[in-house]
Order: C-alpha cells, then structure tokens, then sequence
C-alpha cells in the first residue's frame, strides 16, 4: 500500500499560492471543483487579470460573476450555459478548437498552464486517483500543469481507462464529500422522435455510435430498442446507455476495438448515471486526443456519428456553434467523428436538425448562412443531414442536387421560399 504524502489543506489554503496572470485550467463538465472555485472568487479583491480555461462546465461559476471581470477572465474552449451571456457581451473570450487537438494546446505550450483545478476520486490503495466524469481535456491539462490542486471528493466516481493520475502528481489537495453537478436530461419532443425515428432506421446491427445529451441522442436510442449487438465509441455519454446495456442491445461485441468496451472521453448525466459507472469494467473513459482522433474514430467499422446543428444553407454548409455572429457553443467533437466515420467501413456521419426555430417562424435550413455564421461541418464533410421531415443524402451530389434534397427535408411552409431562393442563387 502506497504510504501518501501530507498535502492536505483548508480550501482557502489550497488556493493561496494562485497569484495574478496566471492561467489556470478549471475540469470541466460534472468534474467541475465548485469548493476551489468558491475560495478562488472570494480571492477577488487581491487578484487581477488571472485567466480562466475550460471546456463546457456544468452548474454556476462563481468567477464568472460580471462584478469581477477584472479579476477573472474565462477563456472557453467549447461554450455552456453558464457562460454564454459573457461571451456574447465580450467579458469572457471564446478560443474555436477541435476537441480532439484541445490537450495538445496545454502540451505544446500554445496555452501554457500554470495551474490546473480538478476534481477526482480518492486515491486507491496504490495512489492512483480517478478523473471520474471528465477524463477528456482536464486529465492533459493537470498532466501539463506546473501545480495541480485537487479536489478529492468521495462522491466522484472511479471510472476505468486511461483516467488515473497519481496522488504524487498533485501538489496540494481538498477532502470533500458533496453529490456532483447533474444535468437533466430534458424530455423527448415529437419532432425529436420523428428525427431519431428516421435515423434509427438507418442504423445497422453491429454498429458503433456516437452521441450526446439531449432531445435527439435520446430520442435515438429509446428508437434503437429492437437493434442488436450496438456498442458506444463517444465524445460523452448520458443516461440513456444504460437502459440499452441492461437490455442486451449495447454490448459492445461488434466492435473493432475495444471489443465490449463503453469509450468515452466524459459523461453527463444524474446520479444515476454516476453511480451506474462507478467501477464498471464495461466503461473507459480516455483523453480525447485520442477518443476523438479521427484516426481512431475511422477504426470502428460500422462507426455511427450523429451530431447536431442550429442552420444548414442549401449548398450544405453547416453552422452549429453560433447563432449568426454570437458565439452559442463551439465545434466540440462534431468534425471529430463526422470525419472519423466518413472514413470507417460501413460508417454512417450523420447531422441532424429540428427543421424549424423560433418555435416554427424560421426555417432551420436556410439559402445561405446568417451573416457572421461559424461554418464547423463544410459543404465537404457533409454526408447526410436528417430533419423530422426526412433524409437527405448529400455525398457525391452536386449543388443543385443538394438543394433538391434539403428543400424536400425542410418544412412544407418554407419549400416554395427555398425553391425560389435557389433558383436566385443560380442552384
């Protein structure tokens, strides 16, 4: 048994040695150190100019408080609720990244790190912490990190895979005992169904998926219910696995690698989910340098991959991190895997969209982008995009045969408007 070193301290301890300009890496999803980032914003007053970095975060921040933007200034690399305002009034910066080339930002030294803020699990009889909910981008950033201050909750779970740092690798560390930040999982609209109805279709026994959290991930896999043999390779994951590990349709058997494995780079969830990984063999969780390495993606045969998005244009130009010019979110993992599974044999990318917004008054697939509209998936990558309306394949077509094929996805009320608009764009 590993005898540990004595670095325990007062939360307000722990972060006393965090002095202004720094930049400090904060673990982001559920894995989020609330108790560090309370002390760190009551540290205000004596603090200027410390730059905060993070993927999604979930619950409130305490340093992102608009009173003290002199103090703290967020960096996200992929952008939450919790933020959004701040980034679109300007207080907090939004830096656009790839999540498969995030941890290399901290390892090149594009974004040095002086400090990293995680929360992991207590340490096992060898010393080895677990990373828990988010292995993903924190695991690189505390690996990279001059000091690593931890969080060490008996509440996070003790996920598997390459998930562990070593108690010797934290200089200084907080006990705490405290539930996680859940996130709900929303409920399953009509639209939603009909979507995951059309894309469950499509989905052969034996393959791979990627998906997230929300109305259409989970409208998908409530679709997936007479499918066999399914297996999980992800960005993250929710609580709608387990129903379909416990009912034999996810078992991972067909997979090409990590045959019988969950791989994922975090998870989000409720305390469900959270217990239900907690020293389960079936799940690993990775960094996402290589969960979300196109390379390793394009391995899985049969490699499924359904993101989302907020407007298509007519050419099949994919905006899905911002509404016009505001930044909304980020790229995260969506050209990942659209281009890992583009590559996989027998893969499926798949982008798929409610057909309306604004509760039916805009047309979602649209002649051209909003002006200042982020183009994440290009005219290039894009395979398939699906709507509630239906399925429309976009590989090998031309641009005419494109807009064919969106405006007979897009709702009937805007048909006739997209049929003129092309004809004006010369589609």
């Amino acid at each position: 048994m590993t005898t540990l070193p004595t670095r325990y301290c007062s939360t307000h301890e722990a972060i006393a040695t965090i002095t202004s300009g720094q930049r400090i890496y904060v673990g982001g999803g559920s894995g989020v150190p609330l108790p560090l980032l309370e002390a760190l914003a009551e540290r205000a007053g004596e603090l200027r100019d410390v730059e905060i970095v993070h993927i999604l975060t979930a619950g409130s921040d305490p340093t992102a408080a608009p009173a003290l933007r002199r103090s703290f200034r967020h960096n996200a690399l992929f952008v939450g609720p919790n933020l959004r305002e701040s980034v679109q009034a300007g207080r907090a910066d939004f830096t656009p990244i790839f999540l498969s080339e995030a941890p290399r930002l901290f390892q090149s030294g594009v974004l040095p790190l002086d400090v990293a803020l995680i929360q992991v699990s207590p340490p096992d009889d060898h010393g080895f912490c677990s990373l828990g909910v988010e292995v993903g981008c924190t695991l690189p950033a505390a690996r990279a990190a001059k000091t690593v201050i931890a969080e060490i909750n008996t509440q996070m779970p003790r996920t598997l895979g390459d998930s562990f740092l070593h108690i010797s690798h934290i200089d200084t560390w907080v006990e705490t005992n405290r539930p996680l930040a859940e996130t709900a999982q929303g409920s399953i609209t009509e639209v939603a169904a009909q979507i995951g109805a059309h894309i469950a279709d499509r989905i052969p026994d034996g393959a791979t998926l990627q998906l997230g959290i929300g109305a259409i991930p989970n409208a998908v896999l409530r679709a997936l219910k007479n499918k066999r043999h399914l297996g999980i390779h992800t960005e993250l994951f929710s609580d709608g696995v387990i129903d379909l590990v416990e009912s034999g349709v996810i078992d991972g058997e067909a997979k090409s690698i990590h045959t019988g494995k969950i791989v994922a780079g975090f998870v989000l969830g409720t305390r469900r989910l959270f217990d239900w990984i907690d020293n389960n063999a079936m799940v690993e969780l990775h960094p996402t340098d290589y969960v979300n390495d196109p390379a390793i993606i394009a391995r899985n045969t049969r490699m499924v991959a359904i993101n989302a998005a907020i407007q298509v244009d007519l050419s099949g130009q994919v905006c899905a991190d911002s509404i016009g010019s505001r930044i909304y979110s980020g790229a995260g993992g969506q050209v990942d895997f659209i281009r890992g599974a583009a590559r996989a044999h027998g893969g499926l990318p798949i982008i798929a969209l409610p057909a309306t917004a604004r509760k039916g008054a805009v047309s979602r697939i649209a002649p051209t982008l909003t002006l200042g509209a982020g183009v994440v998936t290009s005219r290039y990558d894009v395979h398939t995009i699906v709507t509630e309306y239906g399925v429309a394949e976009l590989h090998g077509k031309t641009l005419t045969q494109r807009a064919h094929a969106l405006i007979a996805i897009a709702h009937p009320r805007f048909r006739d408007e997209l049929s003129w608009a092309a004809r004006k764009l010369g589609l």
